[in-house]
């Protein structure tokens, strides 16, 4: 597997708006940026530039307006950094993973048993 770009906190909240609603133009990923941020235009914009940089997203121009597409899937980066955490921490394995979430984590009944029918579901063959 092909090692992605490494890309921050702040990077991954813009990320997250691209894969939602490519192509998106600069002005409506400004405006969908959560409020908690409280980032200017400016600094989104030295986020994409980061993006582009690191050749996760690409854009088009459009008369004066720039459009940004991803060129890597979220699932394809999710998968990386998820065996990028199992092996940091938990040594790549699953079980320990998953005992801490069972014995500290607030489930709900609704997640044990979605935990459960996933579980069950791999079990019998199924993704």
């Amino acid at each position: 597997m092909e090692k992605l770009p490494q890309i921050s906190e702040a990077e991954y909240e813009i990320m997250k708006i691209v894969w939602e609603d490519s192509p998106i133009s600069t002005n409506d990923i400004c405006a969908k940026v959560p409020s908690v941020h409280n980032w200017s235009s400016k600094t989104v914009h030295t986020l994409l530039s980061r993006l582009v940089s690191k050749h996760v997203i690409s854009y088009e121009q459009r008369g004066r307006m720039y459009y940004y597409f991803p060129i890597i899937s979220k699932s394809k980066y999710l998968l990386q950094e998820n065996r990028s955490f199992l092996t940091r921490f938990y040594n790549g394995e699953a079980a320990p993973l998953l005992s801490s979430l069972l014995s500290n984590a607030q489930l709900s009944d609704q997640d044990l048993r979605n935990m459960y029918h996933l579980l069950d579901s791999k079990l019998n063959g199924g993704d």
